[in-house]
């Protein structure tokens, strides 16, 4: 079986992409052209006296088209029969192919739903819908060339191009999500220049519509006297709306120094005019100052560069924190730039001639604007992001580390153990008894680290009792007056803090203190008779705490105030001393005998 291949035309390659780029160019100009055309044939229709047929109509709109591209218009007809350029752009006129282009050009690449269809490289993008867009356009420029308004050739081949393919290339690029350059710096100034770029523009158009509104009556009057019929004013209206973006590009000039000409020799500026202005009657141009000095009305146009340059430096501060301080500088000085830049580029299309003579200059120019823009980002635009960068760097005070101030009982709990450990190293180097506590019978104080000495008078520390019936623990054989005697230890006339032969630190573990002999672990006593009470005990019986009887250590007149007071085999008599800083009750008075 034969498989037929289809040709890559039929099959829809890229050269029938590339040719489909390159229709949607031409299709792009034919919409554009044809837009003003039905404009003006609509003008011409309406106008009462019309100077020529629907042939002139068609070559005046082809001028106008061309004029939207940035090239320069020849005036034919003049009075005096010298051809008079006109080179001020309607910027609003400029929209028009502009976004034609670039939708051309997005939706060459832009594959919609159809994820198969082939796609051709972003430059072969550019040049087939740019060549598309030319070829139409080379054709409309021998078509107007004998009309009224013929386009001069050499700006026809600088502007026409240049405008076309940078249209072109913006739809490229928003076809590919708009990525930016690799470098971090190159996107935050651009981004930066951008956004200087629309402030100080709408700044500018707030400037000169106040302007406008406060010579309301004179640009009535201009509006009334070019009108006429309702036709005429009509067509002058359109044009004033397709000059609203120069009058804010104005505007911002006006505002950044270098002000703008009004014919040759003649500058408005904030601070006056200067020369003898030539100002065509026109409304927008009502709203010129008339005053040969500045005042402070005048003066307050700066507010609309500094608030640009403001706005652009805490654009790059916020987006260059946590970079180098020369990262930031850098940075904002490239947004300078960039501003400079499109400042300049719409002042030039802003500006240009009118006519021969002393209208052979008028507008902005472009490279004073430029300039102006970028000293005003240098100056004010660079510290602002340097402030701004240094303030994001801060700590807020609520993410600070606190201080806690310690409380006051925890302050005097610090003292006296601070006071306690002093008085406790001087008592050791002058030898007192008790100042330094060792050993199972040391004091609580003295085993959480604060020394103390025994205050004068106190009973002397005792080791713990010994629990009876447990293996390798003293035992006195039931003897209540040898338990006593070694509970007490008044009898051995040693210090409390001393550990006294046959316990722990001083005997073998299973000696028995009173004996002398090893008893076995866990041996239990045989029941006997207790010798105080006379009764019989059991072994392993606790007695129950209660009232002590009579003959207990606690009665009489010899008794002890360290023994157990309620008979409780669980009793530490160091559970019942003082602290070093306490005051204590005086020791009992010796036994007798």
């Amino acid at each position: 079986m034969t498989h037929v291949t289809e040709h890559p035309l039929v099959r829809g390659g890229r050269s029938a992409a590339l040719a489909t780029a390159c229709v949607r160019g031409g299709v792009a100009a034919g919409l554009g052209l044809g837009t003003l055309a039905v404009l003006v044939i609509a003008a011409w229709i309406s106008s009462p006296y019309p100077d020529s047929g629907a042939v002139g109509a068609l070559r005046v709109a082809a001028g106008i088209w061309l004029l939207a591209h940035g090239a320069d218009l020849v005036r034919t007809d003049t009075l005096s029969g010298l051809p008079a350029p006109v080179g001020i752009v309607p910027l609003l006129l400029v929209a028009l192919p502009v976004w034609l282009v670039h939708r051309a050009a997005r939706d060459t690449l832009d594959p919609g739903g159809d994820r198969s269809r082939p796609r051709p490289s972003p430059g072969a993008a550019v040049a087939a819908v740019a060549g598309g867009y030319l070829l139409v356009a080379a054709a409309v420029v021998v078509y107007s060339a004998s009309g009224p308004l013929p386009a001069d050739p050499v700006t026809v081949g600088i502007w026409l191009p240049a405008v076309v393919t940078g249209a072109a290339g913006a739809g490229v690029w928003t076809a590919l999500g708009r990525p930016l350059p690799g470098r971090w710096q190159a996107a935050v100034a651009l981004r930066a220049a951008g956004l200087g770029t629309l402030t100080l523009l709408g700044g500018g158009a707030v400037a000169a519509a106040v302007s406008l509104a406060w010579h309301a009556g004179r640009a009535q009057a201009s509006f009334e006297g070019l009108g006429g019929e309702w036709s005429g004013r009509v067509t002058v209206l359109l044009l004033v709306l397709a000059l609203l973006p120069d009058m804010a590009v104005w505007g911002a000039a006006y505002g950044l120094g270098p002000g703008f000409t009004l014919g040759t020799g003649a500058f408005a500026t904030p601070l006056g005019l200067v020369g003898d202005p030539t100002v065509p009657p026109f409304p927008l141009l009502a709203a010129l100052p008339a005053e040969e000095r500045g005042t402070w009305v005048h003066w307050a146009a700066a507010a609309v560069p500094l608030t640009a340059a403001v706005v652009q430096g805490l654009r790059v501060g916020r987006a260059t924190r946590i970079r180098t301080a020369r990262d930031t500088a850098l940075t904002a000085l490239g947004a300078a730039w960039g501003c400079g830049v499109a400042v300049a580029v719409l002042a030039g299309a802003a500006g240009g001639p009118l006519g021969t003579g002393r209208l052979a200059a008028f507008g902005p120019v472009w490279w004073q604007a430029g300039a102006a823009a970028v000293l005003w980002g240098a100056c004010v635009a660079l510290p602002v992001a340097l402030g701004v960068r240094a303030w994001g760097r801060r700590i807020p005070r609520s993410e600070r580390p606190r201080r806690v101030a310690p409380s006051t009982p925890g302050l005097v709990a610090a003292a006296l153990a601070a006071a306690a450990r002093a008085v406790g190293a001087v008592g050791a180097a002058v030898g007192l008894p008790g100042s330094a506590s060792s050993g199972p019978a040391a004091s609580p104080s003295a085993s959480s680290g604060s020394a103390g000495i025994r205050p004068e008078g106190a009973p002397a520390p005792v080791p713990t009792p010994p629990e009876s019936g447990e293996g390798g623990d003293p035992d006195t054989d039931g003897n209540p007056d040898a338990d006593a005697e070694a509970v007490a230890g008044t009898g051995s006339g040693r210090s409390g803090t001393e550990p006294a032969p046959g316990t722990e630190e001083g005997r073998s573990p299973g000696k028995n203190r009173s004996l002398g002999k090893d008893k076995a672990p866990g041996k239990d006593k045989a029941p006997g008779k207790d010798k105080a009470s006379g009764e019989e005990k059991s072994p392993g019986k606790a007695k129950a705490p209660g009232k002590p009887p009579a003959d207990s250590p606690h009665t009489g007149p010899g008794a002890d105030p360290l023994a157990d007071p309620f008979d409780d085999p669980g009793y530490e008599p160091y559970d019942y001393l003082p602290a070093a800083w306490e005051p204590s009750v005086p020791p009992p008075p010796p036994r007798a005998g």
